[in-house]
């Protein structure tokens, strides 16, 4: 038995929490799935998996099982990096990102799949913190302050956001003059690692946190962008959304004196050693991608096009 396969197949089936979800990521045919986590459970004398015929869960030795089974699924593919073709990354990355960042690195990943042929990523779009072991997750992005310890956190870039409407819902109600003027306006908030209803904003010397009434809440950055378009109300918005309407006069740009506060773009990943160079190349990319744009290089960098995202009100 291939130990370092069946590992590959049981941590697949303890993601999916299913023989037949693992068997289409895996290229494999069910039976063969299961023969290979029953073959791994005898190896090792215990049982991973309890079964029945409508559910599957793991055991207390499964639990167990599956960050031993990372270090040793690492450490046989940091050793393959190292005896491979210098500077080639192969094998597959699962990176977790908020939306907005997952759209705007989804544009750039081809240039680096290319340079890699053997290199593969799956992008999952997260609006809150991983359990990256758990999960099978390599890296993540997360943005402001992260209190986990036993992560290794490194600081990529910061965020920048509008206060954004549409001119039809700004020739209803009119646009806010202060950001105080917000309890009075309809507004979407954007739920991330919280209830979204209370809304920072920094004009670099101080910080106010506004409490805002929502008529529409959603836990998806691009369905808060869509509503803002469609004239729903105010929003919190990502650069890399908004952008390109408030240039086009799509979005309105609102209180650009007091815009919303920045907060530093984090990568995390689990503290292991022998990280793969497969891992590593995603987190020079990342870093380079962070770079290049103006929005997200520093603390207080100002994008390109400052006069049409200044706002007109």
């Amino acid at each position: 038995m291939d130990i370092v396969c069946a590992l590959r197949t049981f941590l697949r089936v303890a993601e999916t929490g299913s023989f037949s979800a693992a068997a289409i990521d895996l290229k494999l045919t069910q039976p063969a799935v299961s023969r290979q986590v029953s073959a791994l459970e005898a190896q090792l004398d215990t049982r991973l998996l309890h079964r029945s015929t409508t559910a599957l869960a793991l055991t207390a030795e499964g639990e167990r099982m599956i960050p031993m089974a990372l270090r040793v699924i690492e450490a046989v593919e940091a050793l393959g990096d190292s005896a491979g073709p210098v500077g080639t990354a192969s094998g597959k990355v699962r990176l977790s990102l908020p939306t907005p960042l997952g759209l705007y690195m989804s544009d750039r990943l081809a240039a680096l799949l290319d340079r890699h042929p053997e290199l593969s990523v799956e992008l999952l779009f997260r609006e809150e913190p991983s359990d990256l072991i758990g999960e099978g997750i390599d890296l993540e992005v997360r943005l402001g302050p992260v209190s986990d310890s036993s992560l290794i956190c490194r600081r990529i870039g910061w965020t920048t956001a509008f206060l954004v409407a549409s001119s039809a819902y700004l020739e209803k109600r009119g646009p806010p003059q202060t950001i105080e003027d917000l309890s009075h306006h309809d507004c979407i908030c954007y739920r991330r690692g919280g209830d979204g209803r209370s809304w920072l904003f920094s004009n670099g010397s101080d910080q106010v946190a506004v409490r805002v009434a929502p008529r529409f809440v959603v836990n998806n950055a691009v369905a808060v962008h869509r509503a803002a378009l469609a004239g729903a109300g105010i929003a919190i918005l990502s650069h890399i959304l908004a952008a390109p309407d408030i240039c086009a006069g799509r979005l309105i740009n609102l209180v650009p004196d007091f815009p919303p506060a920045r907060l530093p773009i984090n990568l995390v990943h689990s503290s292991r050693r022998n990280m793969p160079l497969r891992v590593r190349t995603i987190i020079e990319y990342l870093v380079a991608a962070m770079r290049e744009d103006p929005f997200m290089a520093s603390s207080s960098a100002s994008g390109p096009n400052e006069r049409c995202l200044a706002g007109k009100a």
